[in-house]
């Protein structure tokens, strides 16, 4: 495994993390009362800020383990499963670097 295109793979996706961690952020706002939306755009408005908060949370989880995924890049247990001990293929790394388990772990 090349660990410099590793490296910059998770680079890439922490850079794309941030840009929708920034862009949801934006959309999880409150919604102001004083709105004349309509009561109905309102709960629509409402279900979909929920949705974002939880992509919001989910995009923040990321962020953090790609940063794990980063600090642990040099270590000599990097892309071995924390759960079984065996190799995590290499495609799986490259798609998921923050990932600590195989396929059949997870």
């Amino acid at each position: 495994m090349d660990k410099n295109q590793l490296k910059l793979q998770i680079e890439k996706e922490l850079d794309k993390t941030s840009h929708l961690i920034t862009e949801l952020e934006e959309v999880v706002k409150p919604i102001s009362p004083e709105n004349a939306i309509g009561r109905i755009s309102r709960m629509d408005a409402i279900n979909n800020k929920s949705v974002s908060e939880a992509s919001l949370r989910q995009a923040r989880d990321k962020l953090s383990k790609l940063k794990g995924a980063l600090e642990r890049l040099d270590e000599a247990g990097f892309g071995i499963c924390i759960k079984c001990g065996q190799p995590i293929p290499e495609g799986r790394i490259m798609l998921m670097p923050h990932s600590r388990k195989c396929v059949n772990c997870a």
